[in-house]
């Protein structure tokens, strides 16, 4: 797959953590792509760092922004997409740092008829903070790294970081939507229009991403499993506000009993339609 990847990388108010993960992003060994940040809100000091990192990237990278009214992950995510020029996207979260591999193999990985999940491993809180105060760049370290911070309990596990050919493997549940999450998710834009993006309905923190997957499943596309090939490094957070998570369920679980729901009412389309006129 040679065609130009949109990395969508989602943030809000956490210029610290989106400066690790946006450098990492800088030290690819696979240029081919763009960068859009997805930004949910965010006050003058993210708008700052951001305009900086535009002046100074050789990657093209752009901003999208809209005022903060609550969580709107999925409302601004669409509305990255389609200012996005690829034709496969990869979301990510702006607390994740990639290795210098990630977009390598996540284009290794690229098949049409498929989206592929990758995973993550997760740095606690005080580690967290050690590697943001002392600008640690993650994406530079060796296994060995992070064998030692695994030992000393600083992060959750270890697997992630293999890289095992697997082939048959990535293919054993096409219908499984479990923990595939929007902090390390591609998905071909094709495929991402065809279902409407993200469903707007889901306001508040939860599902958005699983009931994006649902409907990808129900429009025939596939899981192809990116675990021990593409990780992420998740920077510990506060949870968000989960006050509409029960409503979220809910929802998402008359999706998974729907077949037929496919398309999201209130999706990207409203975007593209803005674009084109």
């Amino acid at each position: 797959m040679n065609s130009l990847i949109s990395v969508i990388v989602t943030t809000y108010n956490w210029p610290e953590a989106l400066s690790a993960c946006l450098l990492a992003l800088m030290a690819q060994q696979d240029r081919r792509f763009e960068i859009i940040v997805a930004d949910d809100g965010s006050g003058a000091a993210t708008q700052k760092l951001i305009k900086d990192f535009i002046e100074t990237s050789e990657i093209p990278l752009r901003h999208i922004w809209h005022e903060d009214q609550g969580f709107r992950a999925g409302t601004i995510r669409n509305k990255a997409v389609a200012d996005s020029r690829g034709d496969y996207l990869l979301f990510m979260d702006g607390d994740c740092v990639a290795l210098p591999g990630f977009i390598h193999h996540h284009r290794q990985l690229a098949e049409t008829g498929y989206f592929v999940p990758g995973n993550r491993l997760l740095l606690n809180e005080r580690y967290t903070a050690q590697v943001l105060r002392q600008k640690i760049p993650l994406h530079e370290q060796s296994f060995g790294f992070f064998l030692l911070q695994r030992l000393q309990g600083r992060i959750n596990r270890l697997l992630p970081l293999l890289y095992l050919p697997l082939y048959n493997w990535r293919y054993r549940q096409p219908q499984n939507w479990q923990k595939a999450m929007t902090c390390n998710l591609a998905v071909w834009k094709a495929d991402f229009l065809a279902v409407n993006g993200f469903d707007e309905a889901f306001e508040g923190w939860g599902y958005e991403d699983s009931d994006l997957v649902i409907r990808l499943i129900h429009q025939g596309v596939k899981r192809k499993e990116g675990r021990f090939a593409a990780p992420v490094l998740h920077l510990w957070h506060r949870h968000n506000d989960r006050s509409q998570h029960d409503a979220n369920y809910q929802r998402l679980l008359q999706r998974v009993a729907d077949t037929t729901m496919i398309r999201a009412d209130q999706g990207v389309s409203q975007y593209l339609e803005t674009n084109c006129g």
